[in-house]
């Protein structure tokens, strides 16, 4: 299956000049689709390619606006990103195996195998937006809501609810 914001990058044919990916209409209403998103108005990456052999990494910046439901009310929730985007396509023979869990600090890149010459830039961008967005995004609505259902706040009903409910007394 051909991912909905395929920009296919072959790496013999990379040059010092930065890439805009700028995502279509229908582009944009596929990955909406696959995000669980009401819309996305905006996908664009601007993206410096370099290579060290096989390795490519790709730095620049996210650009994104979409409407994504509130996690508690529902109501549409229109949210942005404008942040720096870094990644790392390796060949596949270049990845090592391994089942531990590898945590990676903030300067640190995922490597995204791929094979052959090409490595697909649109899907790795598309997969960045997903990281952006937030799924428990809250809209004004949403303490009403919460009110509504009968769903009390952390203040309420957290762990220290109880102590708030006694006094202190005095000898």
């Amino acid at each position: 299956m051909t991912p909905e914001f395929s920009r296919l990058v072959d790496i013999r044919q990379i040059g010092p000049a930065p890439m805009t990916l700028t995502a279509t209409p229908a582009e944009r209403e596929a990955l909406a689709a696959r995000f669980g998103l009401v819309s996305i108005g905006e996908l664009q990456a601007r993206l410096t390619l370099t290579c060290e052999g096989d390795v490519v990494t790709a730095g620049g910046r996210l650009s994104a606006a979409w409407t994504q439901p509130c996690a508690v009310s529902g109501e549409d929730l229109a949210q942005q990103a404008d942040e720096p985007i870094q990644l790392r396509f390796v060949p596949q023979s270049m990845v090592r195996e391994s089942e531990d869990e590898i945590e990676l600090t903030e300067t640190e890149c995922d490597e995204i195998d791929y094979n052959g010459t090409s490595f697909d830039l649109g899907e790795a961008v598309a997969q960045s937006l997903a990281l952006a967005i937030d799924p428990f995004a809250c809209g004004p609505e949403a303490e009403e809501a919460r009110r509504a259902a009968g769903i009390l706040s952390e203040g309420v009903a957290g762990p220290f609810a109880a102590l708030a409910g006694l006094k202190l007394g005095k000898d």
